[in-house]
């Protein structure tokens, strides 16, 4: 297969620490992006069509692997990658280099959005009135129309939890099917009436859903629901606009890309931090994504979107590893130690409350706040890095409203 380099130069950026940096785009505007086998894979828009495009070393050169078809949406199973484009599905086995066409049941509508539960492939299409949710049962290779109960056929959105199937639709909200798609019903309690959901975010058995008014442009911001679509509430402590573009997880994290930039929560939307170092001020972002090292973000301008990328150990100072409930307050021994010039950081809280993880010098000054905020019961890590600093002995302090603990670590450059 030839293969068409697009971009062999990563752009040319002033390199400051803790900040977004931007990467050559794939495409004039990137739709869509996935991780697989190492590459990273974008779905472009090109005006009149678009490319799906590799990238072998997350995002500083991109390889064109599919021609004139825009990528809507990608959907990564085991070794396949599925994506959405004109005219149907494209499957590849080979972590995004090449690409066979497995459209068999559509009728040339555009694909926007997939899901997968089980061996069930979700295929959500654009074409209004037309398409609505297809299902193949056999890794692409048939669909099949699964509309019953669905009004308007234009499909924004699909995400699953188990057997519980997600939609959204244009002026309807929220859908849900139990039954692999044989029958669909409203579930928009709490919603905005006539809000339309562009994107959805899973976090174990919590669904979290960005909506706007769809004649209006109005933003709604993000809602949460804990019982399978029963009951929504909005989530939106720290937006600085509720014009939430899309969400999506790293880890046991949530990062929303809005009209005022990214923003990131990592207590399950109970509130929201912007994260927008690097960008100017108030830059729209439409798109966030996160591989297990970076997090990638599209901004927006009249004319094409540009590609950012910062490293996840930047921007989450700490994860939530367990939730689970420990039977005590712990401090580990940060790991490697010594290091250079990175090094993570293990602790455990048992009850709801502020904690504050602090490194200090042998003067006992403050370095830096790793943690400063309330916290749920459950094991945390932190990554703490170094590389403004010199060799030597450096402490690191967990304080809670009952505990405290202080161990030393060891810098070597």
């Amino acid at each position: 297969m030839k293969r068409i380099l697009v971009i062999l130069v990563m752009l040319v950026a002033v390199s400051v620490n803790a900040q977004w940096v931007q990467v050559i785009s794939p495409g004039v505007y990137t739709m869509s992006l996935a991780s697989s086998g190492g590459n990273l894979i974008a779905g472009t828009y090109n005006y009149p069509s678009g490319t799906l495009a590799f990238s072998p070393n997350n995002g500083t050169n991109w390889y064109t692997s599919l021609n004139n078809k825009t990528g809507y949406s990608l959907l990564v199973s085991g070794t396949n990658i599925f994506a959405g484009v004109e005219g149907g599905v494209y499957l590849s086995t080979n972590n995004g280099t090449s690409w066979t066409s497995v459209s068999n049941g559509f009728a040339g509508e555009t694909v926007g959005s997939l899901a997968i539960s089980g061996i069930n492939i979700f295929a959500g299409t654009r074409d209004y009135p037309y398409g609505g949710i297809y299902l193949s049962t056999n890794n692409g290779n048939n669909w099949n129309q699964v509309n019953n109960g669905i009004p308007i056929y234009s499909i924004k959105a699909l995400a699953t939890i188990g057997n519980n199937i997600f939609g959204s639709t244009s002026y309807s909200g929220v859908i849900l099917s139990t039954n692999n798609g044989t029958n669909w019903n409203f579930v928009n309690n709490g919603l905005p009436t006539g809000s339309v959901v562009r994107s959805f975010a899973v976090l174990g058995t919590k669904i979290y859903a960005c909506s706007f008014d769809i004649s209006t442009g109005l933003g709604y911001g993000v809602f949460l629901s804990t019982n399978n679509g029963g009951n929504w509430s909005a989530v939106n402590n720290g937006f600085f606009s509720l014009k939430v573009n899309s969400v999506s997880t790293s880890g046991t994290n949530l990062l929303a890309a809005s009209d005022s930039g990214v923003f990131l929560s990592t207590n399950y939307g109970a509130s929201w931090t912007g994260i927008n170092q690097g960008f100017s001020i108030n830059t729209s972002s439409s798109l966030t994504f996160s591989t297990n090292t970076y997090s990638f973000a599209t901004t927006s301008t009249t004319l094409n979107s540009n590609l950012w990328r910062r490293p996840l150990s930047e921007i989450l100072k700490v994860q939530n590893t367990n939730t689970e409930t420990p039977s005590a307050y712990s401090l580990s021994q940060n790991y490697p130690n010594p290091f250079n010039p990175t090094t993570n950081i293990k602790f455990s809280i048992v009850k709801t409350g502020q904690a504050k993880l602090i490194v200090y010098d042998v003067q006992g000054r403050e370095v830096q706040t790793l943690v400063n905020e309330r916290l749920q019961p459950g094991t945390y890590e932190a990554a703490f890095d170094g590389s403004a600093l010199n060799t030597g002995i450096y402490f690191y302090k967990l304080i809670t409203g009952t505990f405290s603990e202080t161990k030393k670590m060891l810098l070597i450059k």
